[in-house]
């Protein structure tokens, strides 16, 4: 891909910004992303109304205005905190980790036990808290985890913002090897984190979600399948400005017996349920910004395309879900 001037100016832009952050103390450095959030929010307005509309959709019923608001606040407020902790990542020690996750050392031993026992993990990591940072957590603690990424519009851009994420990830870019690269780590015993809570774009598994029906890659289920490892929920909420909690769920196992579409419907519909039922307990935490909205139906010329099937014998592109 070329790189134009405005990709240029887009990434100077961005290391400014990035020197700058890591330079700060982090206390520092997150209060100051909360004044850009609250400018952004309340000044720019950036995709406020889509985000009410949003949250209003899935809890008009049980949430006034001004709470839904908050909702939409704190989601945004969240993502610029985020962004700090993307920016600062290379930072980041065991010691550090330590401090900021109430429960870093619990968690890094289940996944340990866990990928010791099935040889390999599947890990649904839905956008939830600070996402990022389990890469970064896992990575740290000796746990071998990869995820597969899309190519952002700027190369330039997109290059830095995988070298933030190798802190913690390897990734895997998109493309028609992706798959045998997948399944060869997962069963050699690594973990592969991916984010199960995004609209595919063509028609696949419809799945019940936050209400109503969600059109979800099969990628996830699939992969742990062809593996014959589990699939592992696992959430990370922020918990205040500066401190981080992992829940880690119980794993799913997939059942080689069963029928596979009915098998991949299984596993997808019962993280998801488990997902719904975090983002309800504190929607605060959940990405309401988007832009492939979880709910927004199928368009005509969507679902006019073919279906997100993946064979275990064939080399298909990787399935339309997104990874971290």
């Amino acid at each position: 891909m070329s790189v134009s001037p405005r990709h240029r100016i887009e990434y100077a832009a961005l290391l400014a910004a990035a020197g700058l952050f890591r330079l700060l103390p982090h206390e520092v450095a997150i209060a100051a992303a909360w004044a850009g959030a609250r400018l952004v929010f309340h000044a720019a307005r950036f995709r406020r109304r889509e985000t009410l509309r949003r949250v209003s959709a899935v809890l008009g019923t049980t949430l006034t205005p001004r709470q839904q608001r908050r909702v939409a606040w704190l989601s945004l407020r969240n993502l610029a905190f985020n962004l700090v902790e993307l920016m600062r990542a290379g930072r980041f020690t065991p010691a550090w980790l330590e401090r900021h996750i109430e429960n870093y050392a619990f968690c890094m031993a289940r996944l340990r036990e866990l990928v010791a026992r099935h040889g390999g993990l599947v890990i649904a990591l839905p956008h939830l808290g600070n996402w990022d940072l389990a890469g970064v957590a896992a990575h740290q603690a000796g746990v071998p985890i990869f995820s597969v990424a899309g190519v952002q519009h700027n190369p330039l851009v997109d290059r830095w913002i995988n070298r933030q994420r190798g802190f913690g990830l390897h990734i895997i870019p998109r493309g028609s090897s992706a798959l045998r690269q997948v399944v060869r780590r997962l069963r050699g015993g690594e973990v592969f984190a991916i984010l199960p809570d995004v609209r595919t774009r063509r028609p696949d598994l419809e799945i019940p979600f936050l209400g109503a029906t969600a059109n979800l890659g099969r990628g996830m289920a699939q992969f742990a399948r062809v593996a014959r490892v589990p699939v592992l929920p696992v959430t990370v909420r922020r918990v205040g400005w500066f401190r981080h909690r992992f829940d880690v769920l119980e794993p799913l196992l997939p059942d080689p017996a069963a029928d596979a579409d009915s098998d991949l419907r299984r596993i997808t519909a019962c993280v998801m349920t488990q997902i719904e039922a975090m983002i309800r307990a504190a929607p605060e935490q959940w990405f309401w910004y988007n832009k492939r909205w979880v709910l927004e139906p199928l368009t005509a010329g969507e679902s006019a395309g073919g279906t997100g099937d993946v064979t275990p014998d064939a080399d298909p592109p990787v399935p339309q879900q997104e990874t971290p």
